[in-house]
């Protein structure tokens, strides 16, 4: 009587096969190269540490050995993936090479993990974009250093005596305000409200220091753009009363010395494109014995 019963299925599903979904898409040499890198990544962990790796990363950054310091630098991020120092200096020595790309991914990737620490991966990215982009991470990385310029004042007041080594300088922060102002002369140039917001960048930058060349000579650069060549000509004269008379002393005392010397000597000083300005203007108010 009733109905047939239902029969069982006792048949056993059988186990899907476990894919590795990373290395589907993989050709065998891709697998291979990957497979490499990661034994490499557990010897590394085993014979060095990551203070050790990032202590050969600088040696071969003081011989300019940027390949191996690349290595050294990659070795130690494999341990520490989010260590935001490491992705710093790795970032730059990418940038030392010319693999803008890669530097730009490591920057962002550090922006990602800390966005209100560490403004240099936001002076980076200012740099290598363009217009209210650039901008944008350039205001960004100035909140960041104001932050930690005032942490470091407060530190300084507790203690009543100034920082051996701060990670900020009223320099810093003057000079990132001088590459916004200098989006504001050539870039946004035709935007509405560029030439004040241009002006007010470089107040801002005059404010933290008001002995910056570069900062002195943009408002000199304004100024002679609004026609107003005196008040140009006085910021131009004070941005040279800066650094001109140290700049002849110094290259006179290493004449006779290595031109490694002279290499860093140059650093002190206001960059090239900077000083090409400065003979461009002096010749326009003719100066031109200063131009000599």
């Amino acid at each position: 009587m009733g109905g047939q019963s239902k029969k069982r299925n006792n048949s056993k599903k059988k186990p899907k096969k476990k894919t590795d979904c990373g290395f589907v898409h993989l050709s065998t040499q891709e697998r291979m190269k990957i497979k490499m890198h990661e034994k490499a990544k557990r010897k590394t962990a085993q014979k060095y540490s990551v203070d050790q790796l990032l202590e050969k990363t600088e040696e071969c950054l003081d011989n300019f050995n940027f390949e191996m310091a690349q290595m050294f630098c990659q070795r130690a991020l494999d341990l520490e993936p989010t260590n935001l120092r490491i992705l710093d200096m790795l970032g730059n020595i990418c940038a030392e090479l010319g693999n803008g790309e890669k530097a730009k991914q490591i920057f962002l990737h550090a922006a990602e993990l800390s966005p209100d620490e560490g403004h240099a991966k936001y002076m980076y990215l200012g740099q290598i974009n363009s217009g209210d982009e650039a901008v944008r991470y350039f205001m960004k990385g100035i909140e960041v250093m104001i932050n930690a310029y005032q942490k470091q004042s407060q530190v300084a007041a507790a203690a009543a005596s100034n920082l051996d080594n701060p990670e900020v300088t009223s320099k810093d922060i003057s000079t990132a305000f001088c590459s916004v102002a200098e989006i504001f002369f050539t870039d946004l140039c035709m935007e509405d409200g560029a030439s004040d917001k241009c002006k007010e960048a470089i107040k801002k930058a005059l404010e933290y220091d008001p002995n910056n060349p570069e900062a002195l000579q943009l408002m000199a650069s304004y100024l002679f753009s609004a026609e107003q060549p005196q008040e140009g000509k006085e910021f131009l004269m004070k941005s040279l009363e800066v650094w001109l008379p140290s700049l002849h002393e110094k290259e006179r005392q290493l004449s006779c010395q290595e031109a490694e010397d002279v290499h860093l000597l140059q650093n002190q000083f206001p960059p090239y494109e900077s000083r090409i300005t400065t003979a461009k203007l002096l010749v326009e108010t003719e100066e031109y014995e200063v131009t000599d």
